[in-house]
């Protein structure tokens, strides 16, 4: 199995697809890196040579960040958000959405958030406990 950024990409899915098996890349950037290197998108995982996959594996450390330095970039850069107070870092810290640019985001994608972030009238606790057991 060829490992390729610290990642094991799958041996019967084409080379194209199987690259975007490694976080931070995408069919745009899977089809550039085939390009560059002289990889035939449509070529099996299984049948890449040593060469081939050395050539890959290059062109990526090189040219992309991918996996845990992308993980580590993308993780400060929210931390940021959070720590400067913007509206957006607000979002993050309360685990709510954070939408680029949509005027009202929890009206349209609150849904999009687990379901213990939001409130709902059965978490609720009753008023009272005489009303829960229907005593008069």
């Amino acid at each position: 199995m060829p490992r390729i950024a610290g990642v094991d990409i799958p041996l019967e899915k084409r080379t194209v697809i199987s690259l975007q098996y490694i976080h931070g890349i995408g069919i745009t950037i899977a089809r550039e890196i085939c390009k560059a290197t002289g990889v035939n998108p449509s070529t099996r995982s299984k049948d890449l040579s040593e060469d081939e996959v050395k050539r890959i594996a290059t062109e990526i450390e090189q040219k992309y960040t991918v996996e845990g330095a992308l993980r580590r970039l993308v993780a400060s850069n929210i931390q940021r958000l959070k720590d400067i107070g913007c509206y957006r870092g607000l979002r993050h810290r309360k685990g709510l959405p954070v939408p680029a640019s949509e005027p009202r985001p929890t009206r349209a994608r609150a849904r999009a958030r687990p379901r213990r972030l939001r409130s709902s009238a059965a978490s609720r606790p009753c008023a009272s406990p005489a009303a829960s057991t229907g005593s008069i």
